[in-house]
Formats: C-alpha cells, sequence, structure tokens
C-alpha cells in the first residue's frame, strides 16, 4: 500500500501519536510539535522547499512574536508577585481576611492566588505557604499536596493571562467576553468540589490556633494591582486598537492588547522598586526569570505549538480528515473529548494538548454536517483535555510539589478524584445544554 494513499485522517492520527510517544520519552515538546508539522507537511505530498518555507511563514507571523513576548512578560509577573516579601504580604492578608477560618482560607487563597500568574512549576511556589498554614493538624503531606495542586489551578480553564487559554481563543477564534462566559463556571465548579472534598472534611480542626499575621492590606491590596491592569486592557483596549487599525486581524489586536496591559503592569512593578529601594532595577534583574531553565522551556514548547499550528493548516489536511472522520461513523463527540484527553495526560501540558489537538477539534466543528456547535465543543474539549492534563504523571505542577511534600503519586491521585471527575461531569453536562441552544 502506497503510503501516501493513507486517508488524511489517518495520517493526521499517525503524526498526532507519534507527537505523543516523543513528548512521552523526554524528548521536547517544541521539537516534537515542530517535528510533526514538518512530518504532515511531507506526508501531505508537498515538496521539502515548500515545507521549510511554510516554518519561515510561521515564524514571520506577527501573532507568533507577540505570544512569545506576552508569555515572557507573565514570567517576569509571576516573579514580582512570588517574592518573598510581597507573598508573606499576601499570605497575611488571606489570614486576616478569613477570620476564623483564616487557616483554611489560606490553604485555598494561597495556591489559587499563586495561580493568577502563569509561571513554570507555579505549584512549587504556594507549597511553602500550604505547609505552613497546615502545620500542626494531623493532615497527611498527601492532602496537602492535593490542596496545593487542585487550587493552583483553578483559574486556567478561562484566565486570559494564560498562553494556553489564549491560544485557545485564538485556535477557536472566539472573543474574550465570550470565551469566559462560557468557560467561567469550570472555576466554580472546580473551587466548589475541592473545597467538599479536600477541605470541608478538616475545616474544624483549622478554626483554631493560627493567629492571623499582621500586615498592609493596602500593601496586599497593591500586589494586584498590575493584574488588574492587564485584564482591564484585555477588555478596554481592543475597540481603541480596531479603530486606529481597523484592517488588523483580530486575535492580532487582542494580543496587543495583553501586551500593552503587560507593559503597563510592569511600569507599576518598576515605580515600586524604585520606591522601595530608592533606585531604579536593573535590567538584568528585570528580565532574571527568563533566564531560568523552566521559562526558557515554556517559551521554546509555546514556539512549538504555534509553529505546529501552522504547519498543520498549511497542509490542508484537516478538512480531508474531518470529513473522512465523519463518514467513518466514529462518534464525533467522542473524538472532541478522548483526543485533548490523551494529550493532556501524555503532555501534561496546557498549551501541549490545546495545541495538539484544538486544530483537529476545529476542523471537526467546521466541516459541514457535523452537528457541533462551537461553545458546546470549546467545553467539553477544554474540560476533558484539562483533566488529562491535571491526572498526568508528567505534569510539572504535580511532580514538583509531590516532591516538595515528600508525597505518593498514588495517594495524590485518590485525593483528587472526586474532583477530577466533578469537573469531566460538569464539562459533559454543560457540552449537553449548549448543544441544545444552538451555542
Amino acid at each position: 500500500m502506497n503510503i501516501m494513499s493513507i486517508p488524511a485522517a489517518i495520517k493526521t492520527i499517525i503524526v498526532f501519536a507519534s507527537m505523543l510517544v516523543l513528548a512521552r520519552f523526554h524528548v521536547p515538546l517544541g521539537i516534537a510539535l515542530v517535528a510533526g508539522g514538518v512530518a504532515l507537511n511531507f506526508w501531505a505530498g508537498l515538496a521539502a522547499f515548500e515545507t521549510f518555507a511554510n516554518v519561515g511563514f510561521c515564524l514571520r507571523e506577527p501573532e507568533f512574536w507577540l505570544l512569545i513576548a506576552v508569555t515572557a512578560l507573565i514570567i517576569e509577573l509571576g516573579k514580582f508577585m512570588t517574592e518573598k516579601g510581597n507573598a508573606d504580604e499576601l499570605v497575611a492578608a488571606t489570614q486576616r481576611w478569613g477570620g476564623r477560618h483564616g487557616r483554611a482560607a489560606t490553604l485555598m487563597a494561597m495556591p489559587a492566588m499563586i495561580g493568577l500568574i502563569p509561571m513554570p512549576a507555579g505549584a512549587l511556589f504556594s507549597a511553602p505557604f500550604v505547609q505552613q498554614a497546615g502545620e500542626g493538624e494531623e493532615s497527611s503531606s498527601e492532602w496537602k499536596c492535593a490542596v496545593n495542586y487542585w487550587f493552583r489551578h483553578i483559574w486556567e480553564y478561562w484566565w486570559p493571562l494564560y498562553p494556553g487559554v489564549i491560544l485557545t481563543m485564538s485556535i477557536f477564534e472566539i472573543e474574550a467576553a465570550r470565551f469566559i462566559a462560557a468557560q467561567f463556571l469550570f472555576t466554580v465548579v472546580a473551587v466548589s468540589s475541592g473545597y467538599l472534598f479536600l477541605v470541608k472534611p478538616r475545616v474544624k480542626a483549622f478554626a483554631h490556633g493560627g493567629d492571623a499575621k499582621r500586615g498592609s492590606n493596602r500593601r496586599a491590596a497593591f500586589l494586584l494591582v498590575p493584574l488588574v491592569v492587564v485584564v482591564a486592557s484585555l477588555f478596554i483596549l481592543p475597540p481603541c486598537f480596531e479603530r486606529l487599525f481597523p484592517d488588523m486581524h483580530i486575535q492580532t489586536r487582542k494580543l496587543l492588547a495583553v501586551l500593552a496591559g503587560l507593559l503597563a503592569g510592569h511600569v507599576v512593578i518598576i515605580c515600586d522598586g524604585r520606591n522601595r529601594t530608592g533606585s531604579w532595577p536593573s535590567v538584568k534583574s528585570l528580565c532574571s526569570a527568563l533566564l531560568e531553565k523552566r521559562s526558557i522551556n515554556v517559551l521554546f514548547t509555546l514556539s512549538g505549538v504555534l509553529i505546529f499550528k501552522g504547519m498543520l493548516d498549511r497542509a490542508g489536511l484537516l478538512p480531508l480528515a474531518s470529513e473522512e472522520l465523519i463518514n467513518s461513523g466514529i462518534p464525533i463527540v467522542l473524538a472532541v473529548a478522548m483526543l485533548p484527553f490523551l494529550a493532556g495526560v501524555v503532555t501534561g501540558l496546557t498549551l501541549g494538548f490545546a495545541g495538539i489537538s484544538f486544530p483537529l477539534v476545529v476542523g471537526l466543528v467546521a466541516t459541514p454536517g457535523s452537528g457541533l456547535s462551537p461553545l458546546s465543543t470549546l467545553v467539553l474539549a477544554y474540560g476533558f483535555g484539562y483533566m488529562g492534563m491535571m491526572v498526568s504523571p508528567v505534569h510539572l505542577c504535580l511532580l514538583v510539589t509531590k516532591d516538595y511534600f515528600g508525597s505518593h503519586l498514588a495517594d495524590i491521585y485518590r485525593q483528587i478524584l472526586p474532583c477530577v471527575l466533578s469537573v469531566a461531569t460538569y464539562a459533559t453536562i454543560a457540552h449537553c445544554l449548549f448543544h441544545l441552544l444552538g451555542w
């Protein structure tokens, strides 16, 4: 059988599986994604010159470099939020605001607060605070690890600072307000299930002892200003850019808005450093987080995702693959749920499951006769992809927080399994409801 005559759907699935295998054997995900994109182009019948010209085309796209710049600034913003003095202020504030249940509030709030800032292995930054809040009680290391891990990840369903969220909005071509409205209830379900299954059984044990620490409410509130500036910019600036640049692509305007908000947020950070130390921070100190290996890996993975997406589009296989899948009799809904879940399990990254599987999912939605609607498909694919990522044994946050608390993976899985099933159940219900409403 001529390998070029293999159906487009099978070609895509083989390349897809090959990338997952490479990632599982510790080939950097960025390299695996670029290799997958090149393989798809060759298998689609494109010549070597055309294939590598497509790589160059991806690298010339404005969205590529805007996403890299946005992610780099987000990493530096994370460094500011987790500096010891700033983190201590935030911990003290959560204990004061939580009143009698200040310690329980800290257990949930600190991972959640750190989770507002996307950063490599972010759960490691909140782990010391959870450890401190959980001292003096009969709480297992696995339980503290599960609490830290779960509440660290309650925002990434919709929070617009996450590269995976930005990438998903770009792939699905959904406006930020509509995307957030569709995805926000995931956070409500995640918080509710985390409290019900993890925290509530131990609330009484944490209701005594652990006096609230002194600190400044004003300082704690100020530390959130850069976040507020960035989020506000995402809603305020795109209409302004539309008037100024009417021919600019909507996704480019959106990324410019986030970039402008992050730059404004960093001005606040720079001025704060000047007020506290009496001197302006150096360029080296402002870029120190970007020089860390974990940060470089994140930027490299993001680059691979963007190149793969562009190569997949230019290979021209998606429309054919989508049509073949529909005609094969395989339930499309099953493919929409399981492809992201599998990618999430193997890569342990939102960028991984979004970048690898969502272009395929969007191709299914766009195929005439698929019966899928955009938002109903989004909640199903994202919900299952995210749960795959949360149970992935290669998820960096899970690995570093496991090592910090000296826990065992099996015990952590047992703790978070009810939460995972709750979110997966909601994703299924939301998909059915949105589908009935035609969303």
